[in-house]
């Protein structure tokens, strides 16, 4: 089954979207729902099949508020970027591929534990 990840992110004016992850594929929607719609379009996938776990996506012991906040500019950095069809330097992409890898293994060791609990 695919693993997608979907984050919500806050531009510099404080107004919210979604970034869907899968992979080195990316999207951002207004709505989780088009985030997800729009990276599953790129995956190309006529039938998908997922269970879905929302959280609130508030700080917590696996991604703690420093990174939110750095995920966030990063992404801002990121959405610029493409809008004007560049790209970020090597430096702030490793950081961005980092701190997506860092929430991602966050996601999981987060649902591990909720798992735990509910046993």
């Amino acid at each position: 089954m695919t693993t997608i990840a979907i984050q919500p992110i806050l531009d510099a004016s404080g107004q919210r979207s979604y970034r869907a992850v899968y992979g080195d594929k990316q999207s951002i929607g207004k709505t989780a729902g088009q985030a997800l719609d729009a990276l599953t379009n790129q995956l190309g996938e006529t039938e998908f099949r997922a269970i879905l776990v929302f959280q609130n996506f508030h700080p917590d012991q696996f991604f703690g508020i420093e990174k939110q906040k750095r995920l966030s500019e990063l992404m801002e950095l990121w959405r610029k970027a493409c809008d004007e069809e560049k790209s970020l330097s090597a430096e702030l992409q490793a950081e961005l591929d980092s701190l997506v890898e860092a929430e991602l293994n966050a996601t999981a060791e987060r649902a591990k534990f909720l798992m735990q609990q509910s046993e």
